[in-house]
């Protein structure tokens, strides 16, 4: 089965040379793009479970043993990760099929969208299997270069001035990651994850230290945690409502497990334990409170994106397998939830012509459907029994009780509250957009596309179900966990003699 494990990357990245040879054919361009994502996800599926009953699978790419050449490593944690993503990414392409995102315009001499969007597919799925830190460093950056072209899709003045915003923050942190990236191979001669957790261990705390908040500054800009969160609530709103989609669910997410990844496996402990408590209690606040004055519904889940990031942050920082547990779980619903409702804002958009409260009203008689989809996943946001939003939260809270200490009480507090204002902020959405009288400024335009209906509605059932599998979920995240925290099931896996 191991065989299997550079599919996810290798099956976008043939489809995306495919399609832009097939450029003027969109018909055919769509049954590609539909069947690769298809594809994968049978295979992340596939791989999901050999992980779990297995352990880790591991690929020398080329036949060059680790730590000399390329490994690629599917454990638990990864193919978790593959198999949510695979099937995010499928449901936003059937979505911007719908939309007529995918379509070949008259201006445009290359169909772009499906290409692009298979890059962007590869770059994360190699980012989640990647077993050094430079081929996480390409990972991230085949989803940047792909995410710059999508961000700037149309090319209006504002999503060009945004997307410019876009881009230079985020060739600053690649930037700051690469620096690290040279950094850790002249103190320690490797840059393979699993040799590296012997060789950081054997240097002075301060060199270490100093190389974990280097990680840490850049992974975090790409996380959007606070204070390196001022760009995503500027960038995302005014791509198109699937790129927003996959991005707000799937980008700032492999920033979150890039955090998970080298703070259990290169930096255990609770060295920096206390730091990112604090950037989580900060971004929970700071990013909920903007929400809270926003007036458009795409700036207000931007907003929330980055408040819920604080969620997973706080499991990380307590360094403990509940915690842990906590995090991840968190991370699979997030990444539903946070896409579906960009999604929705999407069909909001395409029903009454705009996202801006002011002009909003009366979606509930207008739009039934995408009234009972809103109210369902911003339920699920903002944690009301018995959705996941709810149980994943409840995890972490009652792993930051079970630390004990100030500042896990400080975080359980504020999260509370965060969770509380969250829910005000859907409800307003609710109350206003769905609920009040219809406004009359804006005219409601053509019904929605079933395919745009049907991906959302696909999400939101993804959502709902996360409830009715939460204690199997639940109970392999904590072996993912255990194995994050133990390391060397994934050491023993790559190095089979030792990662000496």
């Amino acid at each position: 089965m191991s065989t299997l494990v550079p599919l996810p990357v290798v099956l976008p990245l043939l489809g995306a040379a495919l399609t832009l040879l097939l450029a003027g054919r969109p018909w055919t361009q769509r049954t590609v793009s539909v069947g690769c994502l298809s594809t994968s996800l049978v295979v992340a599926v596939v791989l999901l479970v050999q992980a779990y009953r297995q352990g880790p699978l591991v690929v020398q790419i080329g036949g060059w043993p680790a730590p000399v050449g390329i490994v690629l490593v599917a454990d638990q944690l990864a193919a978790l990760m593959l198999v949510v993503s695979s099937a995010v990414t499928l449901c936003v392409l059937l979505y911007s099929i719908g939309q007529g995102q995918a379509e070949v315009g008259e201006r445009s001499p290359v169909a772009i969208f499906h290409p692009t969007y298979l890059v962007l597919t590869a770059g994360v799925c190699n980012a989640f299997l990647a077993g050094d830190l430079f081929n996480l460093f390409v990972g991230f950056e085949m989803l940047l270069a792909a995410s710059f072209v999508l961000i700037t899709l149309n090319g209006t003045r504002l999503r060009i001035r945004t997307g410019s915003t876009y881009v230079v923050v985020n060739v600053l942190a690649s930037m700051i990651f690469l620096i690290s990236v040279g950094l850790v191979y002249a103190a320690t001669g490797t840059l393979n994850l699993a040799q590296l957790t012997a060789r950081l261990d054997a240097l002075p705390d301060g060199v270490r230290l100093s190389l974990q908040l280097m990680l840490l500054v850049a992974f975090g800009i790409k996380a959007a945690v606070f204070p390196l969160s001022a760009w995503l609530p500027d960038s995302y709103p005014t791509a198109p409502a699937p790129v927003t989609a996959v991005f707000a669910g799937l980008l700032t997410k492999v920033g979150v497990y890039a955090i998970i990844r080298t703070q259990t496996l290169l930096f255990p402990g609770q060295q920096a334990g206390e730091l990112l408590m604090v950037a989580a209690g900060l971004t929970m606040l700071v990013g909920i409170l903007g929400a809270v004055a926003q007036s458009d519904i795409k700036r207000l889940l931007s907003f929330t994106l980055v408040s819920h990031i604080g969620y997973m942050i706080f499991g990380v920082g307590l360094s403990t397998v509940a915690g842990l547990v906590g995090a991840i779980f968190y991370v699979v619903h997030h990444i539903t939830i946070q896409t579906t409702l960009f999604l929705i804002s999407g069909l909001v958009e395409q029903r009454a012509g705009s996202t801006d409260l002011r002009r909003l009203g009366g979606l509930a008689r207008l739009a039934p459907l995408v009234g009972v989809l809103f109210f369902v996943s911003a339920m699920n946001l903002a944690g009301i029994p018995p959705f996941s939003g709810f149980l994943g939260k409840l995890g972490l809270l009652q792993a930051g009780v079970a630390v004990g200490g100030p500042l896990p009480w400080t975080l359980v507090a504020v999260g509370t509250v965060t969770s509380l204002l969250t829910l005000y902020v859907a409800s307003r959405v609710w109350n206003i957009a769905f609920w009040r009288s219809p406004c009359e400024t804006v005219a409601p335009t053509a019904p929605l596309p079933a395919l745009m209906v049907g991906a959302t509605v696909a999400l939101v059932a993804l959502g709902v179900s996360l409830t009715f599998v939460a204690g199997p979920l639940f109970d392999f995240t904590g072996r993912a966990a255990t194995d994050l925290i133990e390391r060397t099931p994934y050491v023993q896996a790559v190095l089979p003699g030792g990662a000496s």
